[in-house]
């Protein structure tokens, strides 16, 4: 019997920093974990504003998509967490470099901290065809 759901795993994106999954896929879902801008190499926080932390996220989600074996079109929804909302139009615009023809569902939401103090945190999930 074959198990119900899987990790997904890469030095491509940071390691998991809590008890959690860098993705678990579920049949053709893929359930990518909230990444945040840190370096995968050192797995220190990258040094800049919020567009350079955006660019950090969006490439270590894009290296944890790759190691599913998908990217960024098959993305159906993502959330993104904001430390400040006062950043949106910045995180916008990274964003919307990365998804600029069909973007997936998406919810965005400030929040009181995010883990090591980041500015912006963003997860996603994709459908992957079998």
């Amino acid at each position: 019997m074959s198990k119900p759901r899987s990790a997904v795993k890469t030095d491509r994106a940071p390691a998991a920093i809590g008890p959690y999954s860098q993705a678990i896929r579920a049949g053709n879902l893929l359930f990518c974990s909230g990444q945040v801008p840190l370096d995968p190499n050192t797995g220190e926080l990258v040094a800049g504003d919020v567009t350079v932390q955006t660019r950090r996220v969006l490439d270590n989600l894009a290296a944890v998509l790759d190691a599913a074996g998908t990217n960024f079109d098959a993305v159906v929804k993502t959330t993104i967490f904001l430390a400040d909302m006062n950043d949106f139009a910045a995180v916008n615009q990274v964003y919307g470099e990365r998804f600029n023809t069909e973007p997936p569902a998406r919810a965005t939401v400030e929040v009181s901290r995010l883990p090591k103090d980041v500015n912006v945190e963003i997860d996603a999930i994709a459908v992957i065809e079998e």
